[in-house]
């Protein structure tokens, strides 16, 4: 099939590349001319395994191209995908101006009927408003081109995006003709040879599906934080309390380990906006509420244990930390629980001396751009030069087994916070270290 992306960011991307990996010739739109012109030469804006090699790939075989008019990318297209951003609004809303300015774009020159894919992560409606806005512009012009529209939320993982959209374990698509389903069938049928995975429903359901999914999983992160914070407090330690629950298949492993809070591009903005979408229609949600209370605390927490042992004054203190972005196998730092660290423990006075192996232009030019007492090194090691402690935020593989005697000769002091409970099956007291994690009581 001829299909065109709008959008190039995250989503956009990774859907692009995939569907021209299945064979289908793909146009990829942004109106940021930098970004196409890097894209067209080879240099990729996001970090993501396999993505890179995937583009060039596809780029060679002229099944992906990019452009930043839109009219190229309309003129053959059978299905246009919506994957432009929804950035948080100040009352924690999606912001739909990018959505609703495409949508009025394709009206303007849509010339053949079109199947429209909203892509990006909408709140409940906006399928309606889509169609609305593009009839609009073609009651403007004069002109009844047939066209419908699609909502097909997204759940691809960050640091697993390409296996997820590979190889996907659901796909949602909400619309209201046979036409628009038989057309999504079509074009994902590859994905879908093995086992049928695809699941039809109507517009709005499909939107709030993505919203629920991601506030179900933020709900899991919270409650563990939560019960951990609790095991603190009565001499419990969750990491036996983990596997305890765990192994009670009706609540299984996934997303009940405890740590430092959520990050990233969806988990904090979806659950602010199914927040604002209850409240807008006069629901009060509480529990959705408190999912992201626990998180904003749970970002303190570490900072709060170095605070208790070193005291408020950090005044010359160093401190190594180990990790950055808000997990492993990505660049993303939005939202990261490292960000509130350094700049809490930095208004104390403290100095910080940071690696990750892939976050740290993120954290240096964006997020902690301005923070003069943070200093970026090549590698692990060398952030433990003279440092009073060391910090561990992302669970990254080469954090998993260090070594530890190294740890020791290079420190000031043999202390440890780990914001991950990296080592927590590992007798880090033997091993001659003060040792402090999520969920357990230090004596």
């Amino acid at each position: 099939m001829n299909l065109t992306v709008i959008g190039t960011g995250y989503v956009g991307l990774v859907t692009g590349t995939c569907f021209a990996e299945m064979g289908n010739e793909v146009t990829c739109i942004d109106i940021d001319n930098k970004k196409i012109e890097d894209l067209k030469k080879g240099t990729i804006p996001i970090y993501e395994p396999g993505l890179e090699r995937m583009v060039l790939k596809n780029v060679d075989n002229k099944t992906l191209h990019f452009s930043t008019k839109l009219k190229d990318g309309l003129s053959k297209a059978e299905i246009v995908f919506i994957a432009v951003g929804t950035p948080m609004g100040e009352d924690g809303s999606a912001d739909l101006q990018y959505v609703l300015s495409v949508a009025r774009q394709l009206g303007r020159e849509m010339q053949k009927p079109l199947i429209v894919v909203d892509k990006s992560t909408v709140p409940i409606g906006t399928g309606d408003k889509v169609k609305a806005v593009i009839n609009e512009e073609l009651k403007k012009r004069g002109v009844d081109i047939d066209f419908h529209i699609v909502s097909n939320p997204e759940f691809l993982k960050e640091g697993a995006a390409i296996e997820d959209f590979m190889k996907p374990d659901r796909i949602v698509i909400g619309a209201d003709s046979d036409i628009a389903f038989d057309k999504m069938k079509d074009l994902y049928a590859p994905f879908t040879h093995n086992h049928d995975r695809m699941i039809t429903m109507d517009i709005r359901s499909a939107e709030m599906t993505k919203y629920v999914a991601n506030a179900m999983l933020a709900t899991k992160i919270s409650f563990m934080n939560e019960v951990a914070n609790i095991c603190e407090l009565v001499g419990a330690d969750v990491n036996q309390v983990r596997i305890g629950i765990g192994s009670d298949t009706r609540i299984g492993y996934s997303f009940i380990y405890p740590g430092s809070g959520y990050g990233g591009s969806c988990f904090p903005k979806d659950v602010k906006a199914l927040k604002k979408i209850a409240e807008d229609n006069g629901y009060n949600a509480k529990l959705i509420t408190s999912v992201e209370d626990v998180n904003d605390r749970q970002k303190l927490v570490i900072a709060d244990k170095v605070i208790k042992h070193f005291g408020e004054n950090l005044e010359g203190k160093t401190f190594a930390l180990w990790g950055l972005a808000f997990k492993p196998g990505t660049d993303d730092m939005r939202e990261a629980p490292a960000i509130y660290i350094v700049k809490e423990l930095v208004k104390r006075g403290a100095k910080i001396q940071a690696y990750d192996p892939k976050a740290m232009d993120e954290a240096q030019y964006f997020y902690l751009k301005g923070v003069k007492e943070i200093t970026y090194f090549n590698s692990k090691y060398e952030t433990l030069q003279n440092a009073d402690a060391m910090i561990l935020l992302t669970e990254w593989k080469e954090f998993r087994s260090p070594d530890f005697e190294e740890l020791k000769g290079q420190m000031k002091n043999p202390v440890i916070f780990d914001g991950r409970n990296q080592y927590s099956s590992l007798n880090m007291e033997e091993k001659g270290f003060e040792y402090y994690q999520i969920g357990v009581k230090n004596n």
